[in-house]
């Protein structure tokens, strides 16, 4: 039997994978520093909020491309309180993130076609790109007291097939928020090369200092497609509740190819579209919960940090994840093995685009109680690691 080669991936299991299930299924303790799911770290839900699922109407099957008008008008509601106006006509409902950017992508590119995108970034990117035969070109994020675009980076890994750029705002995991200056460089970059620009939101309402304007506004010039969803803005990834908002040039014949593309899968079903309305209304709740426990587990981690003086946290502006420096002694997939076996469980930089040594990645969405003693593990086992390391240059390891 045969099978298309965009499916042609490598699925054994990996070491890493294999060492966490068998200490998972050994039922040995492990303080999870990964954590990305929100309805299974201990925050409180409104215990009527799947009452919303049993609303009378979703009983009618009225399949609208688009999504129901109620339910789009919400996330037109959702952008009022950003300040931003947006009609209903401006979005498209999807099961997904995911949904979206696929939809995106065939809107946008044809077989061959690249998207250009930052990392570090999240690894998402690498499957869905290959399912809808799209070309991935890398730039690099700098960090320099802070992460940074690099307008010059992009620029190099245009080329004539080049149809969008992908934007995270903020990035996963770097936190980084998209500055006005940056955006103002993205806007020339589209405008000189006739690109699209792509920008996720998801992550959008957990600023940890000064709110972030969302990119629903608009560039001049820019045809601009904002994803975002209720996975992470309302902690409910579960309800597979997103959409697309359109602005710039060209939005009104782009938003109907989209439709067509959206009619040919019909894929929201019509009791979360109902529902969406009284879920975005009352996310505020889980939203706070979820902006006290970053808070909180970040100043955790800067507490603990420094006792181990050669590894660092970078900057983070929103989000729900931090990225550690530390010395680049091994490979971080060793490091990460051996934190497993001393019950830690953390990313390693490459999983988003980092070099293989030297980068880790922790998830602040975890129980603080957790989240501490996963820290003072990490902690111990890098400040023993750094010690033994001095003793072998100085001649004197085993002695």
């Amino acid at each position: 039997m045969r099978f298309s080669r965009r499916t042609n991936w490598e699925t054994k299991e990996t070491e890493l994978a294999r060492a966490h299930r068998q200490r998972v299924e050994a039922g040995l303790p492990l303080a999870d520093l990964t954590a990305s799911n929100p309805t299974r770290c201990g925050f409180r839900y409104d215990p009527g909020l799947l009452a919303e699922l049993t609303d009378a109407r979703a009983l009618d099957y009225s399949p609208q491309p688009r999504g129901l008008k109620p339910a789009r008008e919400a996330v037109c509601s959702y952008y009022a309180k950003h300040g931003i106006t947006l009609q209903p006509e401006q979005i498209v409902l999807t099961t997904s993130t995911s949904e979206a950017y696929s939809f995106l992508f065939r809107l946008l590119c044809d077989p061959g076609d690249e998207i250009v995108l930052n990392q570090p970034g999240y690894p998402l990117f690498d499957f869905l790109a290959e399912l809808d035969d799209v070309q991935l070109k890398a730039a690099s994020l700098i960090y320099d007291n802070g992460w940074q675009i690099d307008p010059e980076g992009l620029r190099r890994v245009l080329t004539p097939r080049t149809r969008a750029i992908v934007v995270v705002h903020p990035n996963n995991p770097t936190g980084h928020f998209t500055k006005p200056w940056e955006a103002g460089e993205l806007a020339r970059l589209c405008r000189e090369f006739d690109l699209s620009l792509i920008v996720d939101e998801v992550f959008l309402d957990y600023e940890l200092a000064e709110p972030a304007k969302s990119f629903a506004a608009g560039l001049e010039g820019v045809p601009v497609y904002v994803v975002s969803g209720m996975s992470k803005i309302a902690g409910l990834p579960q309800m597979k509740a997103a959409w697309i908002a359109a602005t710039g040039p060209q939005a009104t014949l782009a938003l109907d190819r989209l439709e067509i593309i959206a009619d040919t899968f019909l894929s929201m079903n019509a009791p979360v579209q109902w529902a969406l309305p009284a879920w975005l209304e009352g996310r505020e709740s889980v939203r706070q919960q979820i902006r006290a426990r970053v808070a909180a587990n970040l100043a955790e981690l800067d507490r603990q940090l420094p006792h181990l003086p050669a590894a660092s946290r970078l900057k983070v502006e929103g989000g729900w994840y931090a990225v550690v420096r530390i010395p680049a002694i091994e490979p971080d997939e060793q490091t990460v093995l051996a934190l497993l076996e001393r019950g830690v469980w953390v990313h390693p930089g490459y999983f988003f685009g980092m070099p293989d040594s030297g980068w880790l990645v922790v998830s602040l969405l975890g129980p603080e109680a957790e989240f501490s003693r996963g820290i003072a593990g990490l902690v111990e086992y890098l400040k023993r690691r750094e010690q033994a390391e001095i003793l072998t240059q100085l001649g004197l390891a085993g002695e």
